[in-house]
């Protein structure tokens, strides 16, 4: 229950119990060997080993950021299904009975192969599983792959 005024002292001098109730409610409990993680490299190290053996140390490999591609993948089926939207948004056209889009525009960088593909696709991207390929070629399209 919130109080609308603090007293003035919260440190109970002089109060024989000092918040703990009937004398003896806070007898026999001693301080359990320092505060939350204090000990546990000190006194508390069996407890340590027999629950939490991992606790301490390191573990893996962290590979630097600058190594890392930032892989954003699409399917060739959902491609095939947005092709009629892209081309009324601008952002794909038709040449020659084909569906042109370039992947990059999209904010993709890879086509993955999950999914069908009823309509000739010309597709423009960076990287390109194998099954997507040959889905793409197998529908009456073709694939231009970018360097990144």
């Amino acid at each position: 229950m919130t109080k609308r005024k603090e007293k003035k002292s919260r440190k109970m001098r002089g109060s024989r119990v000092c918040g703990w109730g009937r004398t003896g409610q806070h007898r026999k409990h001693g301080g359990k060997g320092g505060k939350r993680g204090s000990g546990l490299h000190k006194h508390k190290w069996t407890y340590i080993i027999k629950y939490l053996p991992d606790y301490f140390g390191k573990e893996g490999f962290k590979r630097p950021k600058c190594l890392l591609k930032n892989i954003k993948p699409i399917n060739v089926g959902q491609l095939c299904e947005m092709a009629d939207k892209l081309v009324k948004a601008g952002l794909a056209k038709v040449e020659n009975g084909l569906y042109v889009i370039n992947v990059r525009d999209l904010g993709y960088n890879k086509v993955l192969g999950e999914g069908k593909v009823t309509k000739p696709l010309q597709i423009m991207t960076p990287m390109i599983t194998v099954s997507a390929k040959e889905k793409i070629e197998a529908a009456g399209g073709k694939v231009i792959v970018e360097p990144l």
